[in-house]
């Protein structure tokens, strides 16, 4: 099974091609910081740095909404690969292909676009009318038929 789980920070925007030919399709490479989890003491937080791939609608979905900075999860799969480089060299490389990529943060989280640890930000009440959640006053926690 070859199976990743990425959250991390892109380092730069996008690079997005299409392919040629009649059925082009878009190809989006980008690098994610993604933190490490734990750190030696004395040590400062280190991230790896990720280069990604997507394809297809994926890639346009990239193209469109991801940008420096931006947080994202993404699901994929480790794909390696070589080719000879103009000094014939050859050069193996090592991408993850996002299948799946989401935002993980709100727009307004990621405006400190702090590239760090995880910031949990609480959620604000929502006071539109028909928002589809019920309120329920305070104290009626016994009435209630789960707790």
């Amino acid at each position: 099974m070859n199976k990743v789980i990425l959250m991390g920070r892109l380092t730069r925007d996008p690079e997005v091609r299409y392919s040629q030919g009649e059925n082009s399709s878009a190809v989006a490479r980008y690098t994610l910081a993604v933190d490490r989890r734990f750190k030696r003491q004395g040590d400062e937080q280190t991230a790896d740095f990720i280069s990604c791939v997507s394809f297809g609608k994926t890639a346009e979905f990239v193209e469109r909404y991801l940008h420096q900075g931006t947080r994202i999860t993404g699901c994929g799969r480790i794909q390696t690969g070589s080719y000879t480089n103009k000094d014939g060299v050859k050069v193996y490389t090592t991408d993850v292909v996002m299948d799946e990529v989401e935002f993980a943060e709100s727009k307004n989280a990621g405006a400190d676009n702090n590239a760090g640890g995880f910031q949990p930000s609480a959620p604000s009440p929502s006071h539109a009318v028909g928002d589809g959640f019920m309120n329920i006053p305070d104290g009626i926690d016994e009435e209630l038929p789960f707790n």
